[in-house]
């Protein structure tokens, strides 16, 4: 079937379909796709080792038994001669629909019995720092962001939301497993209708749906954690604070509410403070929380506020501030943090476990905080700290990734290409010419989803879906588990990976846990084939009852977060003893490092995609249909453009002192003055990958974010902001490359 054959329907029970599934038919045939199994040019001749021309040689087609082969030897000579701890098992494949072939959990699987394990990556680019500070502060991470504040409570029950970051309804269009029925828009739309009042805290007006007819809070890109000391200031000087609230159910008030008076450090922390670091009035700052105080109100602080330096505060603070106003537990109040970042936030738990595979028993304990990977493979030996421990980076002399694209979800992306450099090895699985496979040594193509058989499913989502391949495997594209399985055998371990199933039977095997939980709870469970046969199956999901929030609000004693207090922890004593200047006991102004300056006069936010998910299928037709001049689009006020003789649809520079990118320019009057707004997931594009920092013709901003973690305590991602120079680019366009196949 070629792509132009191909049709894409979304599920007719379906309110507001999800467009980037519009990129699967230009995608499914696409030149970008590999064909066959291919081994750097470099490696080939002169064997493992350390070379910077990866990302610059060229590639040599061989036939799978040569590249199993040299794969399989490869692991031995690691695994036998320096030991399975100098493995990389990268994988950041969350978002496959398919529960079985899932890349993360196959290449770990694989790592595990066929290597005796890996060195693995923790938290998430995504969430990071608020992964490893929730547990500290609030308890369960995924309790909180899964199973809390609902849709449903959102346009029931609550009067106002503060949606610090906003929620986008691109961030909600997709849902690791798949979801059925995006119900975001709608629900904010009947909130509003009903008289809830919506308040976006933003630099980019996009960052709420017009359907939540919101209210728009300008701040400066980085200052939520001011405004939000500021708000709770208000409340607690004019005694709109709910004193009862904090007094039973959180830890450390006292401590917290002298720094907020500044009677430790002399500046109290009130709205004339914050009005010029956030760029707020303080008289609108005052009123906002005014409007708070004995409301039904909703506090949002979105994933994107986390990913930058010192992005533990907002988290934190966004807690506090819902715990003065003491709606935490209540439904449609509270605190939702990262209420819309993702399409299973705000939906009710399924009430039976889905399919799932097995990764089996890691036998490495060692691992670093995913977004550190240029770290470790730079700074093997040395020391770092992370959630009050002092740990020590691996030697890794193996990387084997599937599922995953670095060059877009990584930041300073020169300095990645420098730590690449250093390994013997870097294996890849890839339907595409990805920067990442384009890096590799060894690239063994594997199907997409419309090529294989799976089943769909999300723990937060009732449909359970079969999954049937629509056309055949691109070129000589296997499976992941196929290449697995083969590679295995090599090893002498198949039967132990496999278990002697095929991928039906793998399917009929994990299909059983959805059926025994169904029986279990008196609900009829199809047979498997039937299942199979069928267009889905509808699983019951649990009440919408506000979770352990909302047990531990209505009896703390009987109901204790998972915190070391028992309470919400607004000053954490464990947090205070790591020492941690970047990351202290309790919500902190830290200041800025997102000051403009007259080399880097611009903010840039670099935040998710419309078009695609992340950079999936970026050369698919509904992402190329965005681009202008095949280039990523950029957004900036129309008066900056002014100013620098910028006009709509010029091409324009980005750049800073660690590379430079270029762009096609829309303007909008939704930005704030002084920032320029550039999504992520543009392939990397190098005009010449020889230059020590080239140039990116394709618009991909991580040439330009910095690889630094949130703090000492969490280690996050921080690519959500920088500061950059922008300029009309002059002269002749680079041709773009980044879809066309290596030489």
């Amino acid at each position: 079937m070629s792509g132009d054959q191909l049709e894409v329907r979304p599920h007719p029970d379906d309110p507001d379909p999800n467009g980037i599934i519009q990129n699967f038919p230009a995608a499914l045939r696409h030149r970008a796709r590999v064909a066959q199994p291919m081994v750097r040019k470099g490696w080939l001749e002169n064997g493992p080792g350390a070379d910077d021309r990866r990302g610059r040689d060229e590639f040599v087609p061989v036939a799978w038994e040569k590249a199993l082969d040299l794969l399989g030897k490869e692991l031995m000579r690691v695994r036998d001669g320096v030991g399975p701890g100098a493995i990389f098992g990268g994988s950041y494949g969350w978002s496959s629909a398919g529960r079985f072939h899932h890349a993360q959990s196959q290449i770990h699987r694989f790592l595990n019995v066929a290597c005796g394990g890996y060195v693995r990556s923790v938290t998430s680019y995504s969430s990071g720092s608020s992964q490893v500070l929730i547990p500290h502060i609030i308890g369960d991470h995924e309790g909180l962001t899964k199973r809390n504040v609902s849709w449903e409570q959102i346009a029931e029950h609550t009067e106002i939301v503060v949606a610090f970051g906003g929620m986008a309804l691109k961030n909600s269009m997709v849902a690791g497993g798949s979801v059925s029925r995006h119900v975001e828009r709608s629900a904010m739309k009947r909130a509003a209708e009903r008289g809830c009042n919506f308040v976006l805290v933003s630099p980019l007006l996009s960052d709420l749906p017009e359907e939540a007819n919101a209210e728009w809070v300008s701040c400066v890109p980085g200052s939520d954690t001011a405004l939000m000391l500021a708000i709770v200031h208000t409340l607690v000087v004019e005694g709109k604070h709910d004193r009862a609230f904090l007094e039973r159910y959180t830890s450390g008030w006292p401590i917290f509410e002298r720094y907020l008076l500044g009677i430790t450090d002399g500046q109290p922390k009130d709205a004339a403070w914050a009005a010029p670091l956030t760029g707020v009035r303080a008289d609108k700052i005052i009123v906002l929380a005014r409007r708070l105080a004995g409301k039904r109100a909703l506090i949002v602080v979105s994933h994107s506020l986390q990913r930058a330096e010192h992005g533990e505060q907002p988290v934190w603070i966004g807690m506090v501030l819902a715990a003065a106003l003491g709606q935490i537990g209540l439904p449609g109040g509270g605190y939702g943090y990262a209420l819309g970042a993702i399409a299973y936030y705000g939906r009710r738990y399924n009430a039976v476990p889905i399919p799932t595979l097995s990764q089996g028993r890691n036998g490495v304990s060692d691992f670093i905080p995913v977004a550190r990977i240029a770290d470790m493979l730079l700074e093997p030996g040395e020391t770092y700290r992370f959630n009050g421990e002092t740990r020590t980076y691996p030697d890794i002399k193996l990387v084997y990734w599937a599922g995953g694209n670095p060059f877009h979800h990584h930041q300073d992306l020169n300095r990645l290409r420098k730590a690449f450099a250093r390994v013997d090895t870097l294996v890849v699985h890839e339907l595409a010419w990805t920067a990442t496979a384009r890096h590799a040594d060894i690239v063994l193509p594997c199907t997409m989803t419309l090529e294989r058989e799976d089943i769909g499913a999300n723990s937060n989502d009732p449909l359970l879906v079969p999954m049937h391949p629509v056309a055949p495997p691109y070129g000589e594209a296997r499976d992941d588990y196929e290449i697995f399985a083969d590679l295995a055998e090599y090893l002498g371990v198949r039967e132990a990976f496999t278990q002697g199933r095929s991928v039906r039977q793998w399917l009929e095997h994990l299909y059983e846990q959805t059926r025994a939980g169904l029986s279990e709870q008196g609900v009829s469970a199809p047979s498997f084939g039937a299942f199979w046969a069928g267009e889905g199956l509808l699983l019951p999901q649990q009440p919408d009852d506000g979770g352990y929030l909302r047990a531990f609000r209505n009896d703390p004693e009987a109901h204790p977060l998972p915190t070391p207090s028992g309470r919400l922890e607004i000053y954490s004593q464990t947090i205070a003893s790591f020492g941690e200047a970047d990351c202290p006991g309790h919500p902190t102004w830290l200041g800025s490092v997102y000051v403009p300056t007259k080399d880097t006069p611009f903010v840039l936010i670099s935040n998710q995609p419309k078009t695609r998910l992340h950079s999936q299928l970026d050369f698919g037709g509904h992402s190329i249909a965005f681009k202008h001049r095949g280039r990523e689009v950029a957004t900036m006020h129309p008066e900056d453009a002014a100013a620098r003789g910028i006009c709509e649809g010029n091409i324009i520079k980005l750049s800073n002192e660690r590379g430079a990118c270029l762009a096609g320019v829309m303007l909008s009057v939704g930005v704030r003055r002084g920032v320029i707004q550039l999504a992520t997931g543009a392939w990397y594009d190098p005009a010449d990958p020889n230059e020590e920092k080239p140039l990116c013709v394709h618009g991909n901003p991580n040439v330009l974010t910095r690889d630094i973690g949130t703090s000492r305590l969490a280690q996050g991602c921080t690519g959500q902001l920088t500061t950059v120079q922008v300029e009309r680019f002059e002269g002749n366009l680079p041709v773009i490359r980044a879809f066309d196949p290596p030489v």
